[in-house]
């Protein structure tokens, strides 16, 4: 089934069901679907709250979760459209502040499906257009939208007036999608064309806020804004954030303020945390006082990102003063992401699953020397890299001796507890794969 949509209600599922037989079970990238789709539906897009629209790599869905969390502090509601879901389908409409209902949600998919028949929309066309006629049917303060893949193509960017739009880190992913040849694209390096395509949100008028990039890459983006007539804040130029004296300091021309560092774990965090400041900085269309500022990058919390796992079903299958830690990150960048955030610790155990099309090589290369033991196991219900591949892959080119196959997580786990002493634990490689831990850890998402 398209990105493991599975659900506990009888009526979601019927639709989820109905979805799988109808959509063309593949990404496709392109804007002429999701319109027609939208034009039928009333152009439920056009009628939403202030709308936040962020694309990246790496870093979006955290840029997300402190916008929202800044919002929020304030004493106003958002809307959030965000992608994949990690247990339940809900996760990704989150309507004013609360998941979808799954009546809301069972009805919206009936009525969208039944508006999509001869479309061969695809999963994500669908689901986006339920989330923005859940949007535009409930009263909110403002709209924070994640961009499922690439930008300038994906299904999201039928958005015409965000307030803000912003890129989070850049980094080399989805790339038989993203670098395909494509007419009237001119041929460019790989990362400059991966910054072309995430730049793609850009719009007239709006802010596009930017983080550091190489040289090459910023003057991609700064093309890319030019032609769309957006207004580019660039970090280093009109904006810039560090971290020092344990805080966050962060300016723009109206002025310095000093933030709390973000709780969540890795130092990518405060610019995750930095990126979202400056969006919301650099629009008018709803006020976020300092105080608001403060509590998001205080408070935020976002799931399967370097996450302290709490006590449940997996954790006690290790002994006492164990710990396990969870990240979905999948590419190169959060692998070199992981490798600071390890980088004056202990060794780990980790506990690894990748989908087939990840460079699982490139992902672990930098975190290498800090991994002591390596299980390797399937994602359920997902095509992945043979577990029976990944330890020959560790053991011949990443010089890990101790490398297995696990037919499960529990398994692995398991195979660890045998072992005498506390243990320190990384399961990490898919988003699907944390899902599947925080499901069975007991850790439902809300």
């Amino acid at each position: 089934m398209p990105d493991h949509a599975t659900s506990t209600d009888p009526a979601v599922q019927a639709q989820l069901d109905r979805l799988t037989m109808l959509s063309p079970g593949k990404d496709v990238l392109g804007l002429e679907r999701i319109a027609t789709l939208l034009a039928r539906l009333g152009n439920p897009h056009h009628h939403l709250p202030p709308v936040f629209h962020v694309s990246g790599t790496n870093g979006k869905g955290s840029t997300c979760a402190f916008l929202r969390g800044a919002i929020e502090a304030a004493g106003l509601t958002a809307h959030v459209y965000s992608s994949p879901h990690l247990v339940r389908f809900n996760e990704r409409i989150r309507v004013a502040g609360r998941l979808i209902a799954d009546p809301t949600l069972s009805a919206l998919l009936s009525e969208v499906l039944d508006h999509a028949v001869g479309l061969e929309a695809s999963f994500f066309e669908v689901t986006t257009a339920v989330a923005f006629c859940a949007f535009a049917r409930t009263r909110a303060d403002a709209c924070i939208v994640e961009v499922g893949l690439g930008g300038r193509l994906d299904a999201t960017n039928v958005l015409t007036n965000p307030v803000a739009c912003g890129i989070a880190s850049l980094g080399l992913d989805h790339e038989a999608f993203l670098l395909a040849a494509e007419d009237g694209v001119p041929e460019m390096l790989p990362l400059d064309r991966i910054a072309f395509e995430k730049a793609g949100i850009a719009k007239a008028g709006a802010p596009l806020v930017t983080q550091k990039y190489t040289t090459s890459m910023a003057n991609t983006i700064a093309a890319q804004g030019a032609l769309h007539k957006a207004i580019l804040h660039a970090r280093g130029e009109s904006w810039d954030a560090a971290v020092y004296d344990g805080r966050l300091h962060y300016r723009d021309a109206g002025g310095e303020i000093n933030l709390p560092l973000p709780r969540m774990t890795g130092a990518h965090q405060a610019d995750n945390a930095a990126l979202a400041v400056a969006m919301l900085r650099h629009q008018s269309a709803i006020h976020i006082p300092e105080a608001a500022l403060s509590a998001s990058t205080e408070s935020t919390r976002w799931p399967a990102r370097m996450q302290l796992l709490a006590n449940g079903p997996l954790t006690e299958l290790l002994p006492e003063a164990s710990n396990i830690w969870l990240d979905g990150g999948h590419n190169p960048d959060a692998g070199a992401a992981i490798a600071k955030i390890l980088e004056n610790g202990p060794p780990v155990h980790v506990i690894i699953g990748m989908l087939q099309n990840k460079d699982a090589l490139g992902f672990l290369t930098p975190f290498a020397h800090k991994i002591e033991t390596l299980a390797a196991v399937p994602i359920p219900g997902h095509a992945h890299h043979d577990p029976e591949d990944l330890c020959h892959l560790a053991q011949s080119s990443l010089h890990i001796a101790d490398a297995r196959p696990a037919h499960s997580v529990s398994a692995a786990l398991q195979w660890r507890a045998a072992q005498k002493g506390a243990n320190n634990v990384l399961i990490c490689g898919s988003l699907y794969l944390a899902g599947e831990v925080l499901r069975l850890n007991d850790q439902i998402p809300d």
